[in-house]
């Protein structure tokens, strides 16, 4: 069906996911065709509290001969259903199945070069993917700062965080509330200091709040990753700087105001054998989100790095 979200040009597919531990579920695959004969593609997942709305991104790689497709993954923007807790999970894999319903779609309308994309929570739903159950089509990885470590103080990383996790095994919906900022959305958000349209109710500018069910599932990936490797070439994408509370209100529009670049860096990394980091000076935590100027070194990047990849 026409994906209004998007408008012309985009179109959408439901697909029916069964149900997990409330109930049904479901994710939604987003299409954007490049318009010349090309098998190759890119399948975009997003992160935390987000969805895709990055219509500039869809539109730029089909101009680059990529088909591009999107995927909204269970309980989160197009694939909410009624009366679901927005963003709930208890294992990153239970997206793996929301990525597969976005590669079968590919491999349906003939797509078999794939180059996946994830950003923060999605690039290390994408990462663990790739390590662990990576599929043949899939030529590269892009991340786009990706959520590799925790942004806290190394006691609540190193202490808290699993205690937390130990406690989502057996109570799974105990509350963790967040720290309750709105830097990043103040960024980026065409009703204040940004440039950007999206649906408040499915991207909230403040972080929500999660349960210990979330921390334990992202604290379980990011473990898992230590232990294994990713096999394809790996473009890893982030700002030069975090901003943290506290620093001057300008910091915030020109620095990542979610994750620790640094951690993430040094996770980053190790990967695998084939890893090139790119910074990217002044971006944002989606620095496909940053100012015009930088998202324009952010492409040139991008597109050079897939053709050395002859890809």
């Amino acid at each position: 069906m026409p994906d209004s979200e998007m408008g012309h040009g985009f179109d959408m597919m439901i697909f029916d996911q069964g149900q997990d531990y409330s109930g049904k579920v479901r994710c939604t695959v987003i299409r954007k065709p490049s318009g010349k004969p090309s098998k190759k593609g890119i399948l975009y997942i997003h992160g935390f509290s987000d969805y895709f709305f990055q219509k500039e991104m869809a539109l730029m790689f089909a101009r680059h001969g990529y088909n591009f497709y999107a995927v909204d993954l269970r309980k989160y923007g197009r694939s909410l259903m009624e009366g679901q807790r927005r963003f709930e999970v208890r294992d990153l894999r239970e997206y793996f199945d929301d990525i597969r319903a976005g590669l079968e779609t590919m491999k349906r309308d003939g797509v078999d070069e794939i180059i996946l994309v994830g950003h923060s929570t999605g690039g290390l739903t994408c990462a663990l993917f790739m390590q662990t159950e990576p599929d043949a089509a899939i030529k590269a990885l892009i991340l786009n700062s990706p959520f590799l470590r925790w942004n806290l103080p190394s006691f609540k990383e190193n202490v808290a965080i699993p205690a937390v996790a130990a406690a989502g095994k057996v109570l799974p919906k105990m509350h963790i509330a967040s720290d309750g900022t709105d830097y990043y959305g103040a960024t980026i958000a065409a009703d204040r200091e940004g440039e950007w349209h999206y649906r408040k109710e499915w991207k909230p500018d403040t972080l929500p709040d999660v349960d210990a069910a979330w921390v334990r599932a992202v604290e379980i990936a990011q473990k898992e990753l230590e232990k294994g490797s990713v096999k394809v070439p790996v473009l890893l994408l982030h700002s030069d700087k975090s901003a943290f509370p506290g620093d001057p209100k300008e910091k915030f529009a020109q620095a990542d105001a979610v994750l620790d670049v640094d951690k993430m860096v040094s996770a980053g990394r190790k990967l695998g054998r084939d890893v090139t980091d790119f910074t990217v000076y002044n971006g944002l935590h989606d620095v496909m989100l940053s100012r015009p100027d930088i998202r324009a070194v952010v492409y040139t990047e991008i597109f050079s790095w897939l053709k050395d990849q002859k890809l």
